[in-house]
C-alpha cells in the first residue's frame, strides 16, 4: 500500500507540473483577442462622402489680449452739421470779441457812445456763452479733443469724401478701461474676418441710464454710414501664438465646446476647446490643437450622431 502511495503522488505530482507549464505556454497567434476599438468614431470614406465632410487645418494666428465691444459707424452728415453749428458759434464769438475790443479802443478815444460799447459788452458775452454751450455739446457727442481741434471742417471733408471714418464703439456695461486702449480692430460684417485697424480718438461720456462708455475711434477707410460693427479693443500685453478655428467646426455638447480631429484617415476623434477667446468668425485656441491637426470643419454634426449613436462602427457598418 506504501509503494501504491507514494507512486500515485507522484502522478499527480507531475500532472499539476504539466498543467501549470500548459498554463504558462504562449496563445497561438490565431487565439489572440482583438485588439481594442481606437478612441473617437471610424468613419469609412464613403461614408464621410455622404456626409459631406470637409476637413481642414486650423489657420496659425497670434492672439493679444481685448475687450470686446460692439458699435456704428457715425454718419458724416451728422458730423459736419454738428461741425457747423459749433463753428459758427466760434465764429460769432469771434467776431463778438473784435468788435468789442474796436468798440472799447473808441470808447477810450470818446469816438463812440456809451450804448455802443454796452451793446458790444452784451454782444460779446452772449455768444461767447453760446460758443459753451456750442463746445459742450460737441464735445459730448464727438469728444474734448476734437472739440479742441481747429481743423474740423479739414476732417468733416475727409470724412465725406471717404478716406476716414468715424465709429463709436461700446464696451461691456459697467466697463470703464482706463486709459482706453490706442489701438482696436473693426469688423464691420460677419466676412470681415481680418478687422481693419482703428486708431482711438476720444472717450465720451458714460450713459447714465446703461452705465455704457462710448469710445471714439478713428479707422483709415470708407464704411458705411450707421452701420453695425463689432470690435477688438487691443489691451496691453504680449501676444500669444495658436489657432484659428471656424465657428462652423464647433460642436457645443455636455456644456462644452468640441472639434473632431482626424488622427488617421477614416478615424476621428472629439478634442474639448475652450471658447473663452472669440475670432473673428471663429474662435481662438492656444493649447488643445496644432498646426498640424486636421479637424472636420463642415459637418461635425453628423460626425457627433454617428459617435453617440454607433460607438466607435461606421453608419455604413450599423445599417
Amino acid at each position: 500500500m506504501t509503494f501504491i502511495s507514494v507512486a500515485l503522488a507522484m502522478l499527480v505530482s507531475a500532472g499539476c507540473s504539466h498543467a501549470d507549464k500548459d498554463d504558462q505556454a504562449p496563445v497561438a497567434a490565431g487565439d489572440k483577442a482583438e485588439a481594442a476599438p481606437k478612441p473617437g468614431v471610424r468613419l469609412e470614406a464613403e461614408t464621410q462622402e455622404r456626409l459631406g465632410l470637409k476637413i481642414e487645418a486650423p489657420v496659425p494666428v497670434r492672439w493679444r489680449p481685448d475687450l470686446r465691444a460692439t458699435g456704428r459707424v457715425a454718419n458724416p452728415l451728422t458730423f459736419l452739421s454738428a461741425v457747423a453749428d459749433y463753428e459758427a458759434a466760434r465764429t460769432a464769438a469771434g467776431a463778438s470779441q473784435a468788435e468789442l475790443a474796436r468798440t472799447q479802443k473808441l470808447a477810450a478815444q470818446e469816438n463812440t457812445s456809451a450804448r455802443s460799447l454796452e451793446a458790444a459788452q452784451t454782444a460779446a458775452v452772449r455768444d461767447a456763452l453760446a460758443l459753451q454751450a456750442a463746445r459742450a455739446k460737441f464735445a459730448s457727442d464727438w469728444g474734448m479733443d476734437l472739440a479742441g481741434r481747429t481743423n474740423l471742417t479739414a476732417l468733416a471733408d475727409e470724412l465725406q469724401s471717404g478716406a476716414r471714418s468715424l465709429v463709436k464703439l461700446f464696451p461691456p456695461v459697467g466697463v470703464f478701461p482706463n486709459p482706453p486702449p490706442a489701438t482696436a480692430v473693426v469688423n464691420a460684417w460677419e466676412e470681415d474676418t481680418n478687422g481693419t485697424p482703428a486708431e482711438f480718438a476720444d472717450a465720451l461720456n458714460i450713459d447714465p441710464a446703461t452705465q455704457v462708455q462710448t469710445l471714439l475711434y478713428v479707422v483709415q477707410r470708407k464704411l458705411p454710414p450707421d452701420l453695425a460693427v463689432t470690435a477688438r479693443l487691443l489691451l496691453p500685453g504680449e501676444p500669444v501664438n495658436g489657432l484659428q478655428v471656424p465657428a462652423a467646426a464647433v460642436l457645443r455638447y455636455q456644456g462644452l465646446g468640441w472639434v473632431y480631429v482626424q488622427t488617421d484617415t477614416n478615424q476621428f476623434v472629439r478634442v474639448v476647446i475652450p471658447l473663452d477667446r472669440p475670432w473673428g468668425a471663429g474662435w481662438f485656441v492656444g493649447d488643445n490643437l496644432t498646426a498640424t491637426n486636421r479637424i472636420v470643419v463642415t459637418g461635425a454634426q453628423s460626425v457627433l450622431s454617428a459617435e453617440l449613436s454607433g460607438g466607435g462602427f461606421t453608419t455604413g457598418e450599423r445599417d
